[in-house]
């Protein structure tokens, strides 16, 4: 690996894997009728790549109505 790459890598990885707790923490805590799909896919798409938490939190969330107890 040349340092170039190793130097992307070494930046890259402590976004990556702040966005995957960040996303797993909401996705843990979100009741399952709000998110759309499987919790588990979520997480497995947002663990292989940034882009899947990113499509997480603007796709795969659903909003709160109010018959959810939610503002």
């Amino acid at each position: 690996m040349s340092r170039k790459a190793l130097k992307a890598l070494v930046l890259y990885l402590p976004f990556h894997l702040t966005a995957v707790a960040v996303t797993w923490r909401d996705i843990g805590r979100r009741p399952p009728e709000r998110v759309r799909g499987s919790k588990r896919l979520w997480r497995f798409a947002s663990a292989i790549n940034t882009l899947g938490a990113l499509a997480y939190w603007l796709a795969g969330r659903r909003p709160a109505t109010a018959a959810d107890g939610h503002k």
